[in-house]
């Protein structure tokens, strides 16, 4: 499975901003309902949480269910408190885990 992940940060903003956020990550989201080309049904295996950490503290989080699109994604708002990393982390049935790092300046 190729995975991997998009995300959109502002690269800077001012104190106390609100500051949109976007995330996809590239996932298959297989519920576990599909034939396979041999007929048999695919194994189940979908992302079940996504995370995003600013500067170390939880600012958004969802819990996933089968009905979920491939490649989820989200767009979000949090305020621009400091300048800082934001960690963005999607994990699946499997026990993959994909992880994208941006980081925003604040002034």
């Amino acid at each position: 499975m190729t995975t991997g992940a998009l995300v959109r940060v502002p690269p800077r903003a001012r104190r106390g901003e609100v500051v949109e956020i976007t995330a996809m990550a590239a996932h298959p989201m297989e519920t576990g309902l599909r034939p396979g080309a041999d007929g048999r049904l695919v194994a189940r295996n979908i992302v079940h949480t996504f995370t995003c950490r600013y500067d170390g503290a939880e600012v958004f989080r969802a819990e996933l269910h089968p009905a979920v699109t491939a490649n989820p994604y989200f767009a979000f708002t949090t305020v621009a408190t400091r300048s800082g990393p934001l960690e963005f982390r999607w994990e699946d049935e499997r026990g993959e885990v994909i992880v994208a790092t941006a980081t925003i300046v604040v002034e």
